[in-house]
């Protein structure tokens, strides 16, 4: 299975604040369907602070369109809350972003109607530096 471009930078940014890395990928399963990431651009960690439980979801949005990264973002994002209520009711997921994706189309009305209507919870982070710039929820 193929990580995604900066998998290894948000594992490192989450371990710098803490978080212990539990699961790498998180593997859901609910009768016959399986969530397991297997795509090129995306990979699902799961991590724990005490007894704060998170999974989440790696975009990189690298390719020529933002629009369709992030439906196919949105789209994952709504899908594995759907299996962590059945399996993990306890875990929270997160949608981690890159800072430069999340100042610019993050901010476009769109996006942020979207992120609104659907409640999605947001990590921002600095794919150079390895850190977890903001966290949205």
């Amino acid at each position: 299975m193929a990580k995604d471009r900066f998998h290894d930078a948000v594992r490192h940014g989450l371990e710098k604040e803490q978080w212990i890395i539990t699961d790498d990928p998180l593997e859901l399963e609910w009768e016959e369907i399986t969530v397991k990431i297997d795509l090129a651009a995306e990979r699902l960690i799961a991590a724990a602070r005490g007894e704060e439980k998170i999974a989440v979801e790696i975009k990189s949005f690298i390719s020529t369109s933002a629009i369709n990264d992030f439906h196919t973002a949105l789209g994952q994002f709504l899908n594995y809350r759907i299996m962590l209520e059945v399996n993990e009711p306890d875990r929270q997921i997160y949608l981690a972003v890159p800072l430069e994706t999340y100042q610019t189309f993050f901010q476009s009305r769109f996006a942020k109607v979207a992120i609104a209507r659907h409640q999605l919870k947001l990590i921002v982070y600095n794919p150079i530096t390895e850190e977890i710039v903001q966290w949205i929820n």
